[in-house]
């Protein structure tokens, strides 16, 4: 039996598995990343959610804690001394969730995943087990993209057009429209005084990848996305000295991206031997898969795991 978690920006999947690859036991809770919530807390939800299971006590021969915001070595270390005397299994294995988003989209056992979520992230795995990580701390790492931040370009240029500082686009009514409000200002005022959350920002995403098709602002942000997703894939076959393996792009950004957005991705990375993957998984199948393999399960539970996760979340 082995415990899986997979926790995004957004949301925290658990799952309890058979060595088979039955599904015995899920739960699905809020974010539960330590960056955001202090590791404290973030165990206490990661407990409560393992208790939904119906684990009871009884104890799985692997964990696999792949969370958001778990980006360095200390802090990996930190979650599994915090996690450890938990009990719930003989083997704790804790990391980013970007593992799990890879798993989840090729069985080679490496590649090169990137997560376009909320936020961005990005990870690659030789076939000889070396890796090469991103600490994903936003503009203070140098990322740029994700829905959070598409969002606010669409905000910035909604305020631009609308003041004359910046070309004329729809976003200066698609914006504030989806935010119930009448003109940009009027949203920036909103977001001002707390009435509505910054955070929300990542909401346009959506609205941004359907406007690009005629709307040359919007198409600039496809555009700069596609432009960092390639540079944080070329960057980490570079480091990883390969030049033809599986590339997974993975998270809610992806599995909504437009034709034109992949087509961008693609033509970016023409030049070398790639194989561009979406997957559509949810990333909690990559932490159950990642955890068979510990147990080296055999095809069918493997199969069958994915099967029934994909029917469950």
């Amino acid at each position: 039996m082995i415990l899986a978690v997979d926790g995004g920006n957004s949301k925290t999947d658990v799952a309890l598995v058979g060595a088979d690859g039955t599904v015995l036991g899920h739960a699905r809770g809020p974010l539960s990343s330590p960056h955001h919530l202090g590791l404290e807390a973030s165990v206490d939800l990661l407990a409560r959610l393992v208790a939904e299971t119906g684990l009871d006590g009884r104890r799985a021969e692997v964990a696999e804690v792949l969370l958001a915001g778990v980006d360095f070595p200390e802090e990996e270390r930190r979650l599994r001394d915090a996690l450890a005397p938990r009990g719930w299994a003989d083997r704790l294995e804790v990391g980013n969730d970007t593992f799990a988003v890879l798993r989840a989209g090729t069985d080679r056992g490496w590649g090169i995943a990137v997560v376009c979520g909320a936020g961005i992230n990005c990870v690659g795995v030789a076939p000889d087990g070396g890796q090469v990580r991103f600490p994903a701390l936003g503009t203070i790492t140098g990322d740029w993209g994700g829905g959070y931040d598409v969002g606010l370009a669409a905000i910035s240029a909604a305020a631009r057009s609308e003041d004359g500082r910046g070309p004329r686009t729809c976003l200066e009514q698609l914006v504030p429209e989806h935010f119930g409000v009448a003109t940009p200002h009027d949203l920036a005022w909103e977001i001002h005084t707390g009435a509505i959350p910054q955070r929300r920002a990542v909401e346009l995403a959506p609205a941004v990848f359907a406007a690009a098709a005629d709307d040359p602002v919007a198409d600039a942000v496809l555009v700069r996305l596609a432009d960092e997703v390639v540079a944080l894939v070329r960057a980490t076959a570079t480091r990883l000295a390969v030049d033809r393996c599986d590339v997974v792009l993975g998270g809610g950004l992806m599995r909504g991206a437009t034709p034109r957005l992949l087509r961008l991705i693609e033509e970016g990375l023409s030049d070398l031997e790639l194989t561009l993957l979406r997957t559509s998984a949810p990333p909690i199948v990559g932490a159950v898969l990642l955890a068979l393999d510990e147990l080296d399960a055999d095809e069918n539970a493997r199969t069958r795991a994915r099967r029934e996760l994909q029917a469950v979340f």
